[in-house]
């Protein structure tokens, strides 16, 4: 107010937080890196190469027994210059913070594979480029997804050997279908020896749903194209979403040349149970888009195939990929395998500039 003017030192607002110290990317600090980067590194390094964002959490839930471990660990990457980090605005709480490949761990993974940085594709703005995108809620979604399922697999039954044996980011897939279709992953889920690969379709509540069930002409283009039959799973956030965008998918699903080249299958969010230890997709929230529902009619995630018994099961080797065309670059790092490594003991923590 005129009255009562804005003093310049409230404008000064708290005092600066001294930065934290980072090492320089340089030959000297690589090679420090090299005795200090632990194989639960490496595989952080290249999961953000490949998915390009997650959060603290999700590293926590993937990599380390607790989130203070986890969160120790990643603040000592940062400081090495080995991981960025980010934390995006949002209206209410705080977000958590967002890690993404940094220069010194983008270098040390294509030592690794016996790249050049610039053969691996990796730039830094690009890399911090989805600190800005649109697309950035979405794409830690599907992050969440996938790190769900990964966080089942640690911590079920031993007996059961539920494990995701691949995860392949929207990137990738691009590289690999874009020509015919454009999914958000393509995953493999394996529990009591029973496994079943698929395609996701992530649907944030954003898209519209004809959009979605429009996609499922690509997927049979895709089938017809390679003779391989890949489920397709429409993950959605709720229960009155999921059941219109049923009647819309079966629709433009009867209309296929061949529709048992795609089967599919839907779930909600909102059916996952929030007071389970370790709510994930591969619990029994899936609804083969063949019936009609009722009591018993949703299946856990390794249980789908039974619906479809025209669908041969992938195989038995966890590492494999799937059979379709190479991926056209072949200076492009492997995807990395979704399920940490052990942790193995480290030396000391101390990296000096």
């Amino acid at each position: 107010m005129i009255t009562n003017p804005t003093r310049q030192r409230t404008l000064r607002g708290h005092k600066a937080t001294r930065p934290t110290p980072r090492a320089a990317n340089n030959a000297d600090h690589q090679a420090v890196l090299a005795g200090r980067l632990t194989p639960r590194d490496r595989w952080i390094i290249r999961m953000l190469h490949e998915h390009r964002v997650l959060t603290a959490n999700q590293i926590t839930a993937l990599a380390f027994p607790s989130f203070r471990s986890g969160r120790m660990r990643l603040r000592e990457l940062f400081q090495w210059g080995v991981v960025d980090r980010f934390q995006p605005f949002i209206t209410a709480g705080t977000a958590p913070m967002h890690y993404i490949l940094a220069p010194a761990g983008a270098s040390a993974l294509a030592a690794e594979d016996g790249l050049d940085v610039k053969e691996l594709g990796y730039r830094h703005d690009r890399a911090f480029g989805i600190a800005h995108s649109l697309r950035l809620a979405h794409t830690v979604g599907i992050a969440e997804w996938f790190t769900a399922l990964i966080d089942h697999a640690r911590h079920s039954d031993p007996a059961a050997r539920s494990t995701l044996d691949a995860w392949w980011s929207e990137t990738r897939c691009a590289r690999h279908f874009g020509d015919l279709i454009k999914p958000d992953a393509y995953g493999r889920w394996t529990t009591d020896g029973r496994d079943v690969e698929f395609f996701l379709e992530y649907d944030f509540g954003t898209e519209v749903l004809a959009k979605l069930a429009g996609k499922l002409a690509g997927y049979a283009a895709l089938a017809a194209a390679t003779g391989i039959t890949t489920p397709l799973l429409v993950w959605l956030p709720t229960s009155r979403r999921e059941a219109t965008a049923r009647r819309l998918l079966a629709r433009a699903w009867r209309e296929l040349d061949d529709p048992r080249a795609v089967p599919v299958a839907t779930a909600a969010a909102e059916l996952l149970n929030p007071e389970a230890p370790h709510p994930s997709p591969a619990d029994a929230v899936w609804l083969p888009l063949e019936i009609t529902g009722g009591t018993g009619a949703r299946r856990e995630l390794h249980r789908l195939p039974d619906a479809w018994p025209h669908v041969p099961s992938p195989g038995t080797d966890a590492g494999s990929e799937p059979v379709f065309r190479s991926d056209p670059s072949p200076l492009t790092a492997p995807a990395p395998s979704p399920m940490p490594p052990i942790a193995t003991p480290r030396g000391p923590s101390t990296v000096r500039r």
